[in-house]
């Protein structure tokens, strides 16, 4: 499963906060430095108990301010 985590952090953290996600290599497979509404895009990959768990251990960064994860899914369209 994979999912896609939007990371928003405190000014001029960005650097900072990336430093610390690249160290979390069991889940987190890339990190991209992002404009819009999020500072860093992960691309997570695990089964939904490591995903979570990994979001969870976001939160407990001091610079993140706000994370949004979209979680990949499968869908038929039938076509």
């Amino acid at each position: 499963m994979r999912a896609l985590c939007l990371i928003t952090v405190k000014p001029g953290k960005v650097d900072l906060v990336v430093e610390i996600l690249k160290k979390k290599r069991k889940v987190v497979k890339q990190i991209m430095i992002v404009a819009g509404r999020a500072d860093i895009s992960a691309l997570l990959q695990g089964n939904i108990d490591e995903i979570n768990q990994m979001v969870i251990d976001f939160k407990k960064i001091k610079d993140i301010v706000t994370t949004e994860t979209l979680i990949e899914v499968e869908v038929n369209m039938g076509w």
